[in-house]
């Protein structure tokens, strides 16, 4: 699989919108290659360079196996039409929360997986609960990596 995002290239900088400093909305996102027997995707992002540790930034699962793309803007609740289910992130919230670093550049890690099986998890999950549940069930997996620095 090949995870992409429109508004920023692999390795280079997230635009303002997506993080605290603008509108805090998610990016948009696309990939290719989804091995055959995918049932659903699960998404992670997060920011590995935290002070306190990997901070989680999005945690997302259901994402129908036949999707390409997460348009920008995903709105920010547990259940979307599409079956996509959303978790808490690190704010504490339901949905995604953009680069925020307190200091510096910090490396954001968008993580795409190809499940073999849909996922039963409530609206409180977290990203160690979706991973504990993912165990022996990833087909493939994605990354795209970009970076931020607060001005």
């Amino acid at each position: 699989m090949e995870l992409k995002s429109s508004a920023f290239e692999a390795g280079g900088m997230i635009p303002k919108q997506y993080t605290c400093d603008g509108q805090d909305v998610s990016p948009p996102l696309s990939w290719s290659d989804v091995p055959n027997g995918a049932k659903s995707l699960a998404l992670i992002a997060d920011d590995p360079d935290a002070p306190i540790g990997t901070w989680v930034h999005w945690v997302a699962w259901n994402i129908p196996a036949t999707a390409r793309v997460l348009e920008a803007h995903v709105p920010k609740r547990d259940s979307l039409p599409n079956g996509m289910k959303q978790g808490t992130s690190d704010f504490r919230r339901v949905g995604y929360g953009g680069p925020c670093p307190p200091s510096g550049t910090h490396r954001y890690f968008f993580k795409l997986y190809a499940l073999d099986s849909a996922v039963t998890l409530p609206p409180s999950t977290t990203k160690k609960d979706l991973e504990n549940v993912m165990q022996g069930h990833i087909l493939q997996q994605a990354e795209l990596m970009g970076n931020y620095t607060r001005k």
